[in-house]
């Protein structure tokens, strides 16, 4: 029958000489593996041009990173700044305005929780390109052309393709919910009826997300390559094209007509702080298996940024369990692990609350009487060498 994966070809100017391929420099990073600086530094240098070499250590009270002479130890911005002068593209810290909103409003008496908005907003509109980008590369195929050998089959791309939207989906439904059930109760209880356009704008957009998930099964039993699969293919391009162009407006809006109001709320650290831990409460799955998706749609300094949002958030929540009066323990559920998935069970242990272990990538999940609090220590036994794409690309 013969060799029915063929051979693959390459031109002469595809091949570089062995000698023009160089190796990226390494780091060395050493710190205590469960702590939440070392896990930040770690996020960072996935999106740098270097090899990391991580070594867990419980002798070094704060991480220290070393690269050929150079020893940099002491808070997580200063060695971010000096990733960022010996290795300059991406960025990870910013010193001028471009982290701001659009609209030039955002400074350092902005709530927190108006930051997280905008910074969700980018994360969303950034997926929404990518999948019109992804239909409209599948419509010019037709579903007769295969593209990129690892998608499989068109049928098996189809499948992908549901996927990555119904994580999209998750992540924008949430988002949705928090600004209702937090954001927008917040100014409607300082002005009444300040929200009804937004919200009618959340409820506008619902029956065309729900519609794009549908298609996207139709055309998942659809004949690839046939006329009717070819138009089911369009209908559904356009869609997401409607779809992109309402939500950049909407956030848009909200971004110039809604958020700059908050700082008028004129709420105090304290209640900064609960609302923040309110809105990420909210958007559950957006911060424990969504996150790396999440992530993925952010600009390095911005997903730095959003990280440092996470941390003090966990920070808040802790002190709070404390004067409560509670015993300084979790319970640490491992959710919908390969493991857990054999056995059909969900490993349970007992961690203390200064361990901020937590893999978001892997589904793991703290939680702690009335509320749930996610660490998300990225990539501690999870990523390893992996790194980061969406942004970087």
């Amino acid at each position: 029958m013969g060799n029915c994966f063929g051979t693959a070809k390459k031109s002469a100017a595809e091949i570089a000489p062995s000698e023009m391929i160089k190796s990226q420099p390494a780091v060395k990073l050493y710190g205590p593996p469960n702590s939440f600086s070392t896990s930040h530094i770690r996020l960072a240098i996935l999106y740098k041009p270097v090899t990391l070499h991580f070594v867990p250590s419980d002798a070094h009270e704060s991480p220290t990173l070393i690269y050929k002479s150079d020893v940099v130890s002491g808070s997580v911005e200063d060695i971010l700044r000096y990733l960022d002068a010996k290795f300059p593209d991406p960025p990870l810290t910013v010193t001028n305005n471009t982290t701001s909103s659009i609209w030039g409003w955002c400074g350092e008496t902005t709530p927190l929780v108006v930051w997280v908005v905008v910074l969700q907003h980018r994360s969303i509109n950034w997926h929404l390109e990518r999948m019109v980008k992804w239909a409209e590369d599948m419509v010019a195929r037709g579903g007769s052309v295969r593209g990129d050998p690892s998608m499989g089959s068109p049928r098996m791309e189809v499948k992908k393709f549901g996927k990555s939207y119904s994580q999209l989906l998750q992540v924008m439904l949430e988002h949705a919910q928090m600004e209702e059930t937090v954001l927008f109760q917040i100014l409607e209880s300082a002005d009444r009826g300040l929200c009804k356009s937004a919200n009618e704008e959340h409820a506008k957009h619902l029956p065309i997300m729900n519609g794009i998930k549908e298609e996207i099964k139709i055309i998942g039993v659809m004949n690839p390559g046939s006329p009717d699969y070819q138009e089911a293919l369009v209908n559904l391009l356009s869609r997401l094209k409607r779809l992109k162009e309402n939500c950049k407006q909407h956030f848009e809006e909200e971004e110039k007509e809604l958020l700059p109001l908050m700082e008028a709320t004129e709420l105090n650290k304290p209640q900064q702080a609960k609302v923040l831990q309110q809105s990420l409460d909210v958007m559950r799955e957006t911060h424990s298996h969504l996150f790396r998706f999440f992530m993925e749609g952010l600009r390095p300094h911005d997903a730095m940024q959003y990280f440092d949002f996470i941390k003090r958030y966990c920070d808040n929540v802790r002190p709070s369990a404390t004067e409560a009066g509670e015993p300084v323990f979790l319970l640490f559920r491992v959710s919908q692990s390969p493991w857990s998935m054999v056995h059909g069970y969900h490993q349970v242990q007992t961690v203390s609350f200064s361990d901020f272990t937590l893999s978001c990538l892997a589904g793991k999940r703290l939680k702690y009487r009335n509320f749930t609090c996610f660490k998300l220590a990225l990539f501690v036994n999870s990523l390893n060498c992996e790194s980061i794409t969406g942004q970087l690309v």
